[in-house]
């Protein structure tokens, strides 16, 4: 069928009244088939026994106070808990506020406080950063609020297994629950520094889910999450599942090195693809897979045709957001754009265009702005009024991101007007680093830039003016890096680290951050490698992990 014709009838289709009827229709037609497996921890769960156990969370939250618009944060790994959690709040009209488990207190107490999180889901394993938070006074959430995840005792918390051991039939929330009620309040790194959190409806998901299951009109029964639950792609991949009746596969963590091993051993027809696994080396079962297609993100456009004739699959580029879910996608059949580094086609429910600065339209070939529009789209940043007016013209939502498209309708990423760090599958705000070392006393000003790395895509660079002549000895070096891994998350903290007398400015007095990523990548100033524990005497290009 062609792409123009599958793109009318997706947006023809009636989308479900809310999650539980997609549930419900689901477990209807694939009662006794297998949702879902989390192959690493053995969990496994059909159609059918998904609705139970999800109208069985969902009454035994109910009980506790948890209702249609309650504020519910979600810090779990990748276990079944994470959609059972999910699925269940959204059946009751609750919002969920997912949580990155690697997050440390201060970043922990960020997301619950800002997001208004009465409740919170957690994990054994992050109570003790929760106590930590919460014995500061950084957090106020009481005892009885606290539903813990796995073994652990913490005097008045609840056992989520004892929550979820009640399954049933049927549930009626107090509250409707409809299209456009709230269901995540997800967060995301922005340009203005600490995460904002995303607001995203029923619709959001729902729309998502079904882009992405019917745009190439191919049959996918076996699909892999291998990215974390608490970030958007999991989710959507799921809801897609449940569309096609399929099966998601799920593992406990990303992993390079296993990806192509999992997709052999489950027979996977769907995936998004890491690209450096094309660095790994060759195995002679490379091409023995099932995949029909998967989505690749920013691979090199000579990579591109090498990675399909390595593995034998078909690989297509896509484009979304946390605030958009799919905004673009290569089509299947399009064979003639392997290597163009085109992101494709404006997805099914979504209007993409390119403007100049002052809102003007711009014509084919022209680099500006990609604007976005279309239903289910975020409603706004969580209590960011300014934000979210910054972000949307009228119904248009201004992604940050230079485009250009050509004479046939495919659009080409050019830049990022955004101020952000892309390393592995996360997306650091430069200014949140900024922030914890401009409080160290030894630090007068810093700026955050990235820098290109062979493994992680990008790593972080830090230019560090110290204060009062101070010079970067090993003891004030150790002290920086300290600091950091203290207030960030891992994956937050500097690898290297340059140490000039002063930082470029603009006439407006503000750091030149592009003059410092140009220096960073063709200059041989001298820099600290954390991940080494030495100075480097030229510019940064390992690719060695951390």
């Amino acid at each position: 069928m062609p792409v123009a014709e599958r793109r009318r009838r997706i947006e023809s289709l009636e989308l479900p009244a809310n999650i539980a009827a997609l549930i419900r229709r689901a477990a209807e037609e694939a009662g006794n088939q297998p949702l879902w497996d989390f192959f690493e921890s053995g969990e496994r769960i059909s159609y059918g026994e998904l609705e139970h156990r999800v109208n069985g969370l969902a009454c035994e939250l109910q009980s506790i106070g948890v209702g249609k618009g309650t504020h519910v944060a979600v810090m779990l790994p990748n276990i079944a808990a994470m959609p059972l959690t999910w699925l269940a709040l959204a059946t009751l009209g609750a919002v969920t506020v997912p949580v990155n488990v690697r997050y440390l207190e201060r970043e922990l107490a960020y997301v619950v406080v800002d997001s208004d999180a009465s409740h919170i889901v957690i994990h054994a394993s992050a109570v003790a950063t929760l106590r930590r938070a919460i014995e500061a006074g950084a957090i106020a959430i009481g005892a009885d609020r606290i539903i813990v995840v796995g073994d652990c005792h913490w005097n008045g918390a609840r056992r989520w297994e004892h929550l979820a051991a009640h399954p049933r039939e049927h549930f009626e929330p107090a509250e409707p629950v409809t299209l456009d009620d709230l269901m995540n309040i997800q967060y995301t790194s922005g340009t203005t520094g600490f995460p904002k959190g995303c607001l995203l409806t029923q619709r959001y998901w729902l729309t998502c889910g079904m882009v992405n299951a019917f745009r190439d009109g191919r049959r996918y029964a076996r699909i892999l999450a291998s990215t974390p639950f608490y970030y958007m792609d999991p989710q959507w991949l799921l809801l897609m599942t449940m569309y096609q009746r399929g099966t998601l596969y799920v593992a406990a963590k990303q992993s390079t090195t296993r990806f192509m091993e999992w997709v052999r051993e489950h027979r996977i027809n769907f995936c998004l693809l890491p690209y450096i696994t094309y660095k790994q080396p060759p195995h002679e079962a490379d091409r023995n897979n099932e995949i029909i297609r998967c989505n690749v993100y920013g691979v090199p456009r000579d990579l591109h045709a090498r990675i399909e004739e390595r593995f034998d699959l078909i690989a297509r580029e896509a484009y979304g957001m946390t605030e958009l879910g799919s905004a673009m996608f290569m089509p299947i059949e399009a064979t003639d754009m392997v290597g163009s580094g085109s992101c494709g086609i404006p997805s099914p429910f979504r209007e993409c265009a390119v403007f100049d600065d002052a809102g003007r339209r711009l014509p084919v070939g022209e680099v500006g702005e990609l604007w976005v529009r279309g239903p289910g789209i975020m409603l706004g940043y969580y209590k960011k009024s300014d934000a979210t007016t910054e972000v949307f013209r009228d119904d248009w939502f201004r992604t940050g991101d230079l485009f250009r498209v050509d004479e046939r309708g495919y659009f080409y990423i050019v830049g990022r007007k955004k101020d952000m760090i892309r390393r592995s599958s996360e997306n650091i705000a430069a200014r949140e680093v900024e922030s914890v070392l401009n409080s160290l006393p030894a630090v007068a000003e810093s700026a955050v830039v990235p820098v290109p790395d062979a493994l992680r895509g990008e790593e972080i660079k830090s230019y560090i003016v110290l204060n009062d002549g101070r010079r970067p000895t090993a003891e004030t070096i150790e002290g920086i890096i300290s600091a950091c891994a203290k207030q960030l998350a891992p994956f937050k903290v500097p690898r290297y680290f340059a140490f000039p007398q002063s930082l470029p400015k603009t006439a407006s007095l503000k750091v030149a951050k592009q003059r410092l990523i140009e220096q960073a990548v063709s200059s041989d100033e001298p820099t600290y490698d954390r991940v080494a524990a030495r100075w480097l005497p030229r510019r940064p290009s390992s690719g060695t992990d951390a």
